[in-house]
């Protein structure tokens, strides 16, 4: 069960602090259990800060704490605080990814049946798409409604989700794509064929997570081949 530390503090030596963590960071290189850590501020008291420092597991946490350079970096930080730093453990019991729930949603809403969901509760109405394939960037909803709207008319199809990365603002996805060929596709007539492809979609979200930009690259050239669009150049 991932695990969590509060450290509060009082200080008016936070850039003496802040090097005093460096330090730490260094000299714990390669020993240190912690996967995460993020110091802020208090905005209404410029003395107020705190600090919290994700491990995989309690036990994980104890073991970085018995490191001696733990130790010694902790007695120097309470001698630049203003008064003794309080501490606060958590165990995690939810934890939402809330950008990497968004981008499924996206591609959830894409292969809905029937007809296509309106993408605005994913979508910012200035949306900017950049796909490679195509000769210019799709920007707006309406755009990226009828370039979705392509593919719905030429594809019955459904997204798999491998694998998902969320770091800041931006949600890297790796998918699988699977489908029947069911009707044009860039003047290709419906084969009936079952066709896949395999990409990696990175998404940029907003403020209140919804998506305003989107990165794509996936294997279109294998499509066609699948398709049997390459047979004549093959030849």
């Amino acid at each position: 069960m991932t695990f969590v530390q509060l450290i509060d503090c009082r200080t008016s030596r936070f850039d003496e602090m802040n090097r005093l963590m460096d330090s730490w960071v260094e000299q714990t290189k390669g020993k240190r259990t912690a996967t995460h850590n993020i110091i802020g501020k208090d905005r209404s008291d410029a003395a107020h800060f705190i600090e919290i420092v994700e491990f995989p597991s309690y036990e994980e946490a104890m073991r970085n704490s018995n490191l001696p350079e733990t130790d010694r970096i902790f007695q120097e930080m309470v001698a630049l605080c203003d008064e003794m730093p309080t501490f606060t453990d958590l165990d995690v019991v939810r934890d939402e990814q809330l950008y990497a729930a968004t981008a499924r949603r996206f591609f959830e809403a894409l292969a809905t049946k029937g007809e296509l969901p309106p993408l605005n509760d994913v979508l910012v109405e200035d949306y900017h798409d950049h796909d490679p394939s195509n000769p210019q960037d799709t920007i707006g909803m309406d755009a990226m409604r009828r370039e979705v709207g392509m593919w719905r008319g030429a594809f019955d199809f459904s997204f798999t989700v491998e694998d998902q990365i969320a770091q800041g603002d931006r949600v890297c996805t790796q998918w699988t794509w699977n489908a029947t060929h069911k009707g044009d596709f860039l003047g290709i007539p419906a084969t009936g064929k079952k066709v896949s492809m395999t990409g990696t979609t990175i998404h940029r979200c907003t403020a209140d997570g919804k998506i305003s930009e989107g990165w794509w690259q996936y294997d279109r050239l294998g499509l066609m081949g699948q398709l049997g669009a390459l047979e004549d150049l093959e030849r």
